[in-house]
């Protein structure tokens, strides 16, 4: 299959083989190089942000350095550097539970613990409540992607339900941090016991920390009871995360970001 790469890229991968990651939902086509990843998608207002956010975040917290964006007949072209280590999904880590737990808490410490005065992206409950709108709306909604029982019987109609109910039942507070905003186990790499990135920025902004929690402990629970990998790694309680965060466990704003990621 011929990829049409810009000039200035291919100046840079030089005669560099690639593969063709096809891991992801986001439509994106992304090629990985030795020690390089570049990003084909539409360009959009989101694209062009998540470059400055990546540049915003470049020595706060590890994550991809910019090499070289360009744009060209409405696509968007980032080359970008690879994230060192390995996903916290792979079985290596699957088979620590308790070190991988600690990680993953570390990990969202870090981005609660950066300064968030000046941050470029602002995604709290009711920008995301908006933007649910206008994805139920124009049917951008894929129910086929949806955690097994929210919508058909004894769960939600329709998306447009779901959203009534996710304007309706509101958390009564937000505890606003630097959410990765698609906190999951193949985001986070780790490398010799240590946070080595952050990837798939896309969603990142300000918003309520539990949006991070909640993500991360579906996909803690999905990798470990065989949805993802097909493997099942017995005994595992998914409810320990939150004595690595040393948290109280609130169920209602775990199931209400769950929900209201069903949307996206």
């Amino acid at each position: 299959m011929s990829i049409f790469i810009p000039d200035t890229i291919k100046n840079i991968i030089g005669n560099s083989t690639y593969d063709l990651d096809t891991a992801g939902l986001s439509g994106a086509q992304v090629l990985m190089f030795p020690n390089m990843v570049l990003k084909i998608e539409k360009n959009s207002k989101n694209a062009d942000e998540t470059v400055q956010i990546m540049k915003w975040l470049d020595g706060k917290l590890p994550v991809p350095k910019v090499i070289c964006r360009e744009v060209c007949d409405e696509y968007q072209y980032l080359l970008m550097s690879k994230a060192d280590g390995i996903m916290s999904c792979d079985s290596y880590y699957l088979e620590r539970p308790h070190e991988l737990l600690g990680l993953l808490a570390e990990a969202l410490e870090m981005l609660w613990n950066v300064d968030i005065v000046d941050f470029p992206r602002r995604r709290e409950l009711d920008t995301e409540l908006k933007e649910a709108q206008y994805r139920v709306e124009h049917g951008l909604v894929n129910v086929d992607h949806a955690e097994h029982g929210t919508f058909g019987k004894n769960g939600f109609e329709s998306p447009s339900e779901l959203l009534s109910w996710l304007e309706n039942n509101k958390p009564p507070i937000e505890e606003p941090v630097l959410s990765h905003g698609d906190f999951c186990l193949p985001n986070i790499f780790l490398n010799n016991g240590s946070i080595s990135g952050f990837i798939d920025l896309g969603d990142t902004g300000i918003a309520d920390k539990w949006r991070d929690i909640s993500l991360c402990y579906r996909s803690l629970k999905h990798n470990f009871d065989g949805s993802f990998g097909g493997k099942i790694y017995s005994g595992f309680n998914p409810d320990i995360f939150f004595d690595k965060l040393n948290i109280k466990l609130d169920w209602d704003k775990l199931r209400y970001y769950i929900l209201l990621d069903e949307l996206f």
